[in-house]
Order: C-alpha cells, then sequence, then structure tokens
C-alpha cells in the first residue's frame, strides 16, 4: 500500500488526495465484484495478504484433478 501511495504522491497528489483516490478505486473495484471479494481488497489495502485460497478454492472443480 505504501507503495501505491508513494507512486501517486509522486504525481503530485497530497496525501488526502492520495488516500482519497485509493479509497474511490477501492470502492468502484469493489462495487464490480462479488462482495466475497470484499475482504481480500480491504486486507491488501490494510497491508495484509489476503486468503485467496477462501475465495478460489472453489474453482477447483471447473478444472478437473
Amino acid at each position: 500500500m505504501n507503495e501505491l501511495k508513494t507512486k501517486l504522491q509522486a504525481l503530485g497528489l497530497s496525501e488526502e488526495m492520495t488516500d482519497k483516490a485509493i479509497a474511490t478505486v477501492a470502492e468502484f473495484v469493489k462495487s464490480k465484484l462479488p462482495e466475497n471479494f470484499h475482504k481480500a481488497i480491504d486486507d491488501v489495502l490494510a497491508g495484509q495478504s489476503p486468503d485467496l485460497g477462501g475465495l478460489f478454492g472453489g474453482l477447483g472443480g471447473l478444472f478437473g484433478k
């Protein structure tokens, strides 16, 4: 997350504008994805590694074994 903030601030955005831009993009992305992805997005924004096993674990049946 800090890397993204640094890149946005390098473009001339203030810290406040950077935080607002990130929050706006996160809300937009969440509006386009199913709710079960929202926690992963929040985790990434908080600097944590999301638990993707729970999100993608159900896809295993689609590809056979």
